[in-house]
Order: structure tokens, then C-alpha cells, then sequence
């Protein structure tokens, strides 16, 4: 069983991915939310080169992954569930919220230590907010997000098929909640309820350093409710408000090679913290709202 799930991740994740993908682009060409500020013939090639960067060096240097570790994992007793011996029926859903939690936690800190948002920041320096968007992450990052679930999942003990389960909704919510897609305001205020919607999402790629350090939920909407790190709408509307980083604004910051170089830029290029790239006066307006 655990051979047959592990030699059938490859195509059921890239079936998932390529579902959501296309049902997210034809969602975007008929019923955008934004305007684009630029067109997908510069930004999706290079974006979209960042993806098969990213599945390069994640199957050379982690080839059974995170389903791989937890075959592991239950094969040596490793982990909670398996110490426990928590049921299936209970371990699957159980391990899905919880590595959820712990992706919500890494985000957080891939904004608040500075040497990790140095590579998280080109996430956050595209300047449109699309499909493509949600898989544009730097390939250092994959690494050390990669490195984060395979300790998540050992200390666990999650079951493989949750594991799986877990790859392929992270990445199906990736692309949905980075969609540039418009939602009437009910089913938006009752889906998020359950999931990060896109308009919940796109805050947290504003500008503004105080709607940027919010919202960090990549798939469950609750983290962001318990911690207080919630925020419902942008000061400036969703029309309104300004994409991206600062520092990283022109053309040539959304080709492949200076996103790949933009951990490595000097500090007075866009270095610090989340906090401290936002755009002054907007901060300022974040700060007074809240």
C-alpha cells in the first residue's frame, strides 16, 4: 500500500495541479477581480520558470518528499500518532489541521526574522496578484519549507495518505486564494469561514507593511482568527490598494534571474523585515485604522 501511494504522488499531485491551474486561468480571463498592471506575457513565463526550478531541485534533493517521510515515520513507530496509535479515522484529519498550523506558523516567521524574509520576499514582490502568483517562491525557501514538514510530519507520526492529502490541498488553495478572481461579498464572507478566500488573501500582499504582516493562512482561515493576526479588508479597497514590495517595482524585478538573486541584494535593495519595506504613508494609514 505505502509503495503503490508513494509511486502515485508524482501523478496525483500533478493532476491536482494542473485541475486547479487551469480552472483558476479560465476563472481569471472571465471574471477578474483586478486589472492587470501587467501583461502574463512577461510575468507567467517567469513566474512559471520559478515551478520548474523549484520541481527540479526538490526532486533531486528530497525525492520521496514529505509522503516518503511519513512511510518512514510509521515503518519506525515515529511520531504521536504511531507513539499514540490514534486510529486513521482520527489521525488523517487530526495531521491535516495540524501541519495547516504549522505552514501558518512558518509563514509568520518567514516575515518576522529578517534573514528568512530576504528569501520569502520575492513571493511578495510580484506586482500582480494572480494564479501564478501562489507558485512563485524562491527556491531557497522550498528548501527550508521542505525541511520544516519533514520534521513536522516525523514528530507527528502523520499517515501518508494525510500527508498527501495535505500536499495536494496546500497547493490546490495555494492557486485558489492567489487568484485574481471575483467572488460576490456572501459566498466570500461564507467561505472564508473555511478556507482563505482570494480577497482575504490579497491583503497580505498589499504594501502596506500592516496589511502585509497579516492574513497569513495559506489554506484554514482560523489561525489567523486565534492569533489576532486577521485583517478583513485593505484600507484602500481591493481596487486600490498596491501590490508588491516598494523596492522591487520595475519590469525587470519580475524576470527570472533578478527573483532568483533577490535574497542576495544588498541592504539598501529591499532588506529587512516585513515590517520595514511597506510603503511609509500607507503603514501609517494601517496603523491609524487599527
Amino acid at each position: 500500500m505505502g509503495d503503490t501511494l508513494l509511486a502515485g504522488e508524482p501523478v496525483i499531485r500533478l493532476g491536482a495541479f494542473l485541475g486547479v491551474f487551469a480552472a483558476m486561468a479560465l476563472w481569471e480571463a472571465l471574471a477578474p477581480r483586478r486589472t492587470r498592471g501587467h501583461g502574463r506575457g512577461l510575468r507567467w513565463p517567469n513566474n512559471l520558470g520559478i515551478v520548474a526550478v523549484d520541481t527540479v531541485v526538490l526532486r533531486v534533493l528530497f525525492p520521496t518528499a514529505a509522503v516518503g517521510m511519513a512511510l518512514l515515520a510509521e515503518r519506525q513507530g515515529w511520531g504521536l500518532m504511531n507513539v499514540l496509535a490514534v486510529p486513521a479515522w482520527a489521525a488523517v484529519p487530526v495531521s491535516v489541521l495540524l501541519l495547516d498550523l504549522v505552514i501558518y506558523l512558518q509563514h509568520v516567521c518567514f516575515h518576522a526574522v529578517p534573514a528568512l524574509w530576504r528569501v520569502h520576499r520575492m513571493h511578495h514582490a510580484d506586482l500582480d496578484f494572480d494564479v501564478t502568483t501562489g507558485l512563485r517562491f524562491h527556491p531557497i525557501e522550498i528548501m527550508l519549507s521542505m525541511g520544516i514538514k519533514l520534521a513536522a510530519v516525523a514528530a507527528l507520526g502523520a499517515p501518508a495518505v494525510a500527508v498527501l492529502l495535505f500536499e495536494v490541498l496546500l497547493n490546490a488553495t495555494a492557486m485558489f486564494n492567489h487568484a485574481n478572481v471575483r467572488l460576490p461579498g456572501r459566498i466570500d464572507a461564507a467561505l472564508r469561514r473555511l478556507v482563505v478566500t482570494p480577497d482575504m488573501h490579497r491583503v497580505h500582499h498589499s504594501a502596506v507593511a500592516a496589511e502585509t504582516n497579516s492574513n497569513y493562512g495559506f489554506n484554514l482561515p482560523w489561525w489567523d482568527r486565534l492569533f489576532g493576526t486577521y485583517r478583513d479588508q485593505p484600507a484602500a479597497g481591493h481596487d486600490g490598494m498596491t501590490i508588491g514590495i516598494e523596492r522591487f517595482r520595475t519590469p525587470g524585478d519580475l524576470r527570472i534571474d533578478r527573483m532568483l538573486l533577490q535574497p542576495f541584494r544588498g541592504e539598501g535593495d529591499g532588506a529587512g523585515t516585513a515590517a520595514e519595506v511597506g510603503v511609509e504613508a500607507g503603514a501609517e494609514a494601517g496603523k491609524t485604522r487599527r
